[in-house]
């Protein structure tokens, strides 16, 4: 069992949970921040980072490596939710990742910034 399938099944339960599949604000969180709008979620998403930012810092003076992958967990949890808002998944994700590979991270941003000037017509 891979890690993508973990993902897919993650992002299968995120998607039954919507409410417009029947998922209960009053019973299930996710259920509940997709109710409210893309404002609640886009906010967990921004603590959740500044979370992991922090735990990331404190690795470099003895942090607790637990709590660095659980608000990675956390953030990816709650950038999975925004994915299936948009009718996005985490398999879009992989399959970009995935365009990337082989491409150096200073190739991929000058393509992007092309991309970007063409789309803007400079």
């Amino acid at each position: 069992m891979s890690s993508t399938d973990a993902l897919a099944r993650l992002a299968a339960v995120i998607e039954s949970r919507k409410p417009a599949n029947g998922g209960d604000p009053e019973k299930s969180y996710v259920a509940r921040l997709l109710h409210k709008g893309p404002d609640a979620f886009l906010k967990k998403i921004g603590e959740e980072a500044t979370e992991t930012v922090m735990a990331a810092k404190d690795m470099d003076h003895g942090g607790d490596a637990h709590k660095l992958v659980g608000e990675v967990a956390d953030l990816w949890f709650h950038s999975m939710i925004a994915l299936a808002h948009y009718g996005l998944s985490p398999a879009d994700v992989v399959a970009e990742l995935s365009r990337r590979e082989g491409l150096s991270g200073l190739e991929e941003k000058a393509l992007r910034k092309a991309e970007q000037r063409e789309q803007s017509g400079e």
